[in-house]
């Protein structure tokens, strides 16, 4: 069955590339079609799976290449399902929001679906090898979406982040070698490399963690990897955004997460140097995305700060602590995919994300203020959203820790608040009276639908924390959590 959540995409992809290219709206309800089909499958997955059943589940594997000890393994626990239903909700987003898409339609859907497919196979994959080659297949449907459908700046950013990414991967096949040399037998399988794993000494842990850091580091991004993001952000188009910020950030922190459950030993040793450099990332991206005019580039750099919060969640080593990264991972997803649609949409009217132009938004287009609003009070955290929950969680997680060092997260959370409501203040301030049509009952739907999971996330997260809390539990009870 995860097979076939893997390959969907790709057939859709395939479908899409035999139509017409004259006919945009063909090729947007075949990939409307099958972003829908993918996301009824991972539900499905969601139903028959139990969170108090084995860690792993669902799980298959089949020969790669025995001699070599890799195999196409696939499975899923809490955390991976978590990630799936993510990127399948972002990614039907992606498609609803590119309707109006006429030039280059059909690169652009057939492009989204085979990125889709390797998100699925990254948040699936129980061997290693077969991690990398998803992880790398990523790069090469948002290279192509940046460098041909992008602004005006597309080929550089393209280009810094195909360098960034593809340089960061370098570290991490290194550290995968030497994983593969210390597995019993040596093979990929994520459990033969964790029991192997666990045995080397402390210096080789150490080793081996710094390839995997700089891998998954740049991805999510962490101070001061995070070169390529803002530009990135700023010159793909505003769907692609929403995959990038939503999704393809959380692959750093899911891999980081899986490297806890393999090298603990390291984890421990470098505890203090994480937190440091969370709580640096969660106050440079809320300080920048302060200053910013540019209502992308602010989200862009408001996203660095709320990952460094998912990596200050990991930091902690404790189940309540892991257990805010993933939720804050789900929650920055949705919060985000909120603030880059309305501001994707804006720019397609008014051809200027300046946060001047908006001044009369409130009075002229009710429905983009509304959920320019609500994303970003969603994203600082505002009591009943998902991001209160997640946190609550690390708050709670990094006091056990840490204690009167959590003041610079309140601190983070604060700065955060005031560029949020900065933005909202200009919103219903009074300016000169621009023309701008309101959203259409389409986007309104999409956009409703993130607003909509957010709520429910924030009033009843139970069954997200019950989905996770085995994986969690897991990974806390190797540090004693």
């Amino acid at each position: 069955m995860l097979k076939l959540l893997v390959f969907m995409p790709v057939l859709g992809a395939g479908v899409v590339a035999l139509l017409p290219g004259g006919r945009p709206l063909w090729l947007w309800r075949t990939a409307l079609g099958f972003a829908l089909v993918a996301l009824g499958h991972a539900l499905w997955l969601t139903a028959h799976f139990d969170p108090a059943g084995p860690a792993v589940q669902l799980f298959e594997s089949q020969p790669w290449n025995a001699r070599l000890g890799s195999h196409f393994a696939l499975g899923i626990d809490g955390i991976s399902l978590a990630m799936v239903l993510l990127a399948a909700l972002l990614s039907l987003v992606a498609v609803l929001v590119s309707r109006r898409m006429v030039d280059g339609a059909k690169l652009y859907f057939v492009l989204v679906l085979l990125l889709e497919s390797a998100m699925f196979g990254v948040f699936t994959a129980r061997d290693w090898s077969l991690f990398y080659v998803f992880w790398e297949a990523t790069l090469i449907p948002l290279f192509f979406l940046i460098d041909r459908l992008g602004g005006h700046n597309r080929q550089r950013a393209a280009l810094n982040f195909f360098l960034y990414t593809l340089g960061g991967s370098v570290f991490m096949l290194v550290a995968l070698l030497f994983l593969y040399d210390a597995a019993p037998g040596h093979s990929f399988a994520m459990s033969d490399m964790a029991a192997g794993g666990r045995e080397l000494p402390l210096n080789m842990q150490l080793l081996i963690f710094a390839g995997f850091f700089i891998g998954f580091g740049v991805k999510m991004p962490v101070f001061p990897l995070h070169g390529w993001l803002p530009l990135a952000h700023v010159e793909a188009p505003s769907p692609v955004s929403i995959l990038l910020s939503g999704i393809l950030l959380k692959m750093g922190a899911y891999g980081l997460i899986r490297v806890v459950d393999t090298l603990p030993a390291a984890l421990l040793a470098v505890q203090p140097a994480l937190a440091v450099l969370a709580l640096v990332s969660l106050l440079y991206g809320a300080v920048l995305a302060w200053r910013q005019q540019d209502l992308k580039a602010m989200v862009a750099y408001s996203s660095i700060s709320h990952m460094g919060l998912v990596l200050l969640g990991i930091a902690t080593l404790n189940v309540v602590g892991l257990t805010g990264a993933v939720v804050q991972m789900v929650a920055h997803g949705l919060s985000a995919g909120i603030l880059f649609l309305v501001v994707g949409l804006l720019y397609q009217r008014t051809h200027s994300r300046d946060l001047a132009d908006y001044g009369s938004l409130l009075g002229v287009a009710p429905r983009f203020a509304f959920f320019v609003a609500f994303g970003l009070l969603a994203a600082i955290g505002l009591p009943g959203s998902a991001g209160f929950i997640a946190e609550l969680h690390v708050l709670v997680g990094a006091w056990v820790v840490w204690q009167g060092w959590v003041v610079l997260l309140g601190l983070a959370m604060l700065i955060g608040a005031a560029y949020g409501l900065r933005v909202i203040g200009r919103l219903c301030q009074k300016g000169e009276t621009m023309v701008l049509a309101d959203m259409t009952r389409t986007e309104t739907v999409t956009a409703g639908l993130l607003a909509a999971a957010i709520l429910a996330l924030g009033v009843w997260p139970a069954p997200l924390l019950e989905l996770v809390a085995g994986s969690v539990g897991q990974l806390g009870r190797l540090f004693g959590g």
